[in-house]
């Protein structure tokens, strides 16, 4: 059955794919005319490489406050998660590494600062714009 579906959906995917890639790039001029980016910003945009492509499968910001920034979000019907809330190096089953908390800084701050913002082909730009408004409204 899962077969079946997926050679049905297989035939959109570079479309949604693409339409991903235009979303993303909607949301970095949205951040960017809502001042939200630079190295004072307290949001940072996912890295690009003008040597690769990124599909965005998802769209992960690095935000300061991010538990703050994601229950204001939800207050105002915005869905976001956070996929990684523990570095790997501090889950129970790599105990055994013996890697102890600040043991790796950046995988850890990483931890405490993702936040993934609604990334689906179907987004609207209207809706594009609510999310980054809202961010900007909150760190205002």
């Amino acid at each position: 059955m899962q077969a079946a579906v997926l050679s049905v959906k297989l035939k959109h995917l570079e479309k949604w794919n693409r339409q991903r890639q235009q979303h993303a790039e909607t949301y970095a001029k949205l951040f960017k005319k809502a001042g939200l980016v630079g190295t004072e910003s307290p949001v940072r945009l996912p890295a690009t490489d003008q040597n690769s492509s990124h599909i965005y499968h998802q769209y992960v910001i690095r935000a300061q406050r991010r538990n703050e920034l994601r229950k204001f979000l939800t207050d105002r019907g915005i869905g976001s998660e956070v996929f990684y809330p523990l570095p790997l190096h501090r889950q129970k089953c790599f105990d055994y590494l013996g890697y102890g908390e600040g043991s790796l800084p950046i995988a850890e701050a990483a931890a405490r600062e993702v936040l993934a913002l609604p990334m689906f082909a179907e987004l609207r730009d209207d809706e594009l714009r609510t999310v980054v408004d809202a961010i900007a409204e909150f760190y205002s």
